[in-house]
């Protein structure tokens, strides 16, 4: 994996395949390539490194390329999985004829069956990648139609794809298709566009069709045809994107990740605009297509999810069991499938995924739906894989998040969760007065989250008091337990410093015998349920002679008195002390990181969405 773009139309597509790959950068990447058929030939560059590597070696090898007549191409970021990140193991491959270029992401598991075949078939291989064995099978599978090549070629690999090919012996068509890694297809006017995130396009047009696993789309400038993998025709709707380039950019902030710390009080409004019901008192959540009598039916819950997402159904457990006491487990996507979970007649699973295109996340909503349960997905990208199969659910509209650490997408995802937590709660033993107390502060969280966002200055320093630190430790409980897991997350993934998030009590359990002066302790302490524990924790840790900073309702002296240092979070109750904390967390991530020179909004090593498993 990781990106994916491809023109055809009457524009200079060196330039569009370029620009979309610098607005794929976010998703994180090792190196950048390009093919374009211009004159009767296939041109391929590839490098190394960002795409303004890319950018400069195209200047130096085609000069003369802005007034070339090129008007169709691929272009591709890698993230290295087979193979390590180098120029040859780079996208776009070709094939041992030279006559088809692709772009590929997802694994071809039996790649090495197929590589041996098609050596003994003549072809020849320049990389270490599962990728380019696609180029040389489609060539081997060409007779006269390049669809019914790309189609002959699929239905031989085992795995997953989303392609893109052109070829010298159709020069006015792209190819693409899809199996369990996305595909978009922009409808542009004498022009058509794909990619594998609406951010690539979106400055073109509006108006995209998602492919289905198994689709297969022919691609002219004035034309989009698609069939499945067995040549029968299909229709997909055109969906149109409701926000601007815009959204995508940095807008005066330093870097992605701080502008979408400050967009939480718009985003997390943004999830909760009518979605209040002040006259029943309960929630509006007309996406989860449940009748109250269907809700009260549901006698377990099983959240699927991997990463911060995960951490924010950890938060959901709490919630639907306190609110709703209804029997709550959260499930590593990964292992859902392969531990082959118990999933009774009135279970709902949740899965909960960004993007909406987690590989992990999708296999479990399929193995859950094979196993009949109902599903009721939390995503943020309208139209994604995880949304479209789970056919109903909740859409965040947080706005695009480009910043591969996610800030907005959690605080977001665990609004929607006690939303939906109330909703079902009030089906239940929630009465009238608690759910308006609870609905009252949910509706305070944009205020809450901007008195945070009001105290940067003071988090920055305190930050950058301790960013020379090599470890760090994260300890809650009760609500702010996945909180003290989601802040070292942060902290790692932009700072790489090794931090480890724990449950207060497991301390004395073994993580104790690490605590010295160079291992600061982050301890969420606000005034809430537990914070008599947690005030005993950090006496453990001062002990150890380890620097203290708390997260402390403002105002607090008991806790001030301990702690090292303070960071000040508002009042607020257990139900929105996860979302509101986390603010604090995330910049305290943020500040460390730039203080230390890292690369914030592309971790290395990472991606924005992980489309493999």
């Amino acid at each position: 994996m990781c990106g994916i773009v491809g023109y055809v139309g009457n524009r200079n597509c060196v330039a569009t395949l370029l620009d979309g790959l610098k607005r794929l950068e976010y998703r994180g990447y090792d190196s950048a390539g390009i093919a374009v058929v211009e004159d009767s030939s296939l041109h391929c560059i590839k490098e190394c490194g960002k795409v303004s590597v890319l950018e400069k070696k195209i200047g130096e090898e085609w000069p003369l390329w802005p007034e070339k007549a090129c008007h169709i191409g691929i272009a591709h970021t890698r993230w290295a999985t087979h193979g390590a990140p180098s120029c040859i193991n780079s996208h776009p491959h070709i094939d041992s004829s030279g006559r088809f270029a692709i772009v590929h992401n997802g694994i071809v598991e039996n790649y090495a069956a197929l590589k041996r075949h098609l050596i003994d078939h003549g072809h020849t291989f320049n990389s270490e990648t599962d990728s380019e064995v696609i180029a040389n099978l489609i060539s081997e599978c060409y007779n006269g139609d390049i669809f019914a090549a790309t189609a002959a070629a699929l239905r031989q690999i085992v795995g997953t794809f989303g392609l893109a090919v052109i070829s010298l012996e159709q020069p006015d068509t792209l190819i693409v298709a899809r199996r369990g890694s996305p595909i978009v297809v922009g409808v542009g006017n004498s022009e058509n566009l794909v990619a594998s995130d609406i951010a690539a396009i979106v400055a073109y047009t509006k108006r995209v069709i998602f492919l289905n696993d198994d689709d297969i789309a022919l691609i002219t400038a004035d034309r989009i045809d698609i069939r499945n993998i067995d040549n029968v025709p299909v229709a997909r709707e055109i969906a149109k994107i409701d926000w601007s380039i815009d959204a995508a950019e940095k807008q005066g902030y330093e870097h992605f990740m701080l502008k979408e710390i400050f967009e939480q009080p718009e985003a997390v409004g943004n999830a909760l605009r009518g979605r209040i019901d002040e006259q029943n008192i309960t929630a509006i959540l007309s996406g989860l297509s449940m009748t109250p009598r269907e809700m009260t039916q549901i006698n377990r819950i099983l959240v699927a999810a991997c990463g911060t997402s995960m951490h924010a159904g950890m938060v959901g457990d709490f919630f639907f069991e306190d609110l709703a006491g209804i029997p709550t487990s959260v499930e590593q996507a990964a292992e859902f499938r392969y531990r082959n979970p118990i999933i009774e007649p009135n279970t709902l699973i949740i899965p909960i995924s960004q993007s909406g295109e987690t590989a992990d996340t999708l296999a479990a909503v399929r193995e859950a739906a094979n196993k009949g349960a109902t599903v009721a997905a939390i995503c943020n990208v309208v139209g994604s894989t995880i949304a479209r199969e789970s056919g109903r659910g909740v859409y965040l509209h947080a706005g695009p998040e480009i910043g591969v650490a996610s800030t907005k997408a959690f605080t977001c995802q665990v609004s929607v969760l006690l939303l939906m937590a109330v909703k079902f709660a009030r089906t239940r033993r929630l009465d009238r007065e608690n759910a308006k107390a609870i609905l009252d502060e949910v509706k305070q969280l944009p205020e809450l989250i901007r008195a945070v966002l009001a105290m940067a200055e003071n988090i920055r320093v305190v930050a950058e008091k301790y960013g020379s630190a090599d470890n760090f430790f994260y300890i809650g409980r009760g609500y702010l337990y996945p909180v003290a897991l989601e802040g070292a997350l942060k902290l790692k993934e932009i700072s790489y410093i090794h931090a480890e998030g724990y449950h207060a009590a497991e301390l004395k359990h073994g993580p104790i015998a690490l605590l010295e002066p160079k291992v600061p302790v982050m301890a969420l302490a606000n005034d809430i349920p537990g914070k008599d524990k947690i005030l005993a924790n950090i006496q453990e840790c001062k002990a150890r002679k380890s620097p203290v900073i708390a997260t402390a309702t403002v105002g607090d002296k008991e806790v001030e008195s301990l702690a090292d240092d303070v960071i000040w979070i508002p009042a607020c109750s257990k139900y929105v002390a996860p979302i509101v904390t986390v603010v604090a967390l995330q910049l305290f991530a943020y500040y460390v990181a730039r203080m230390r020179g890292c690369e914030i909004d592309q971790p290395r090593n990472l991606a924005k969405s992980v489309t493999v498993e």
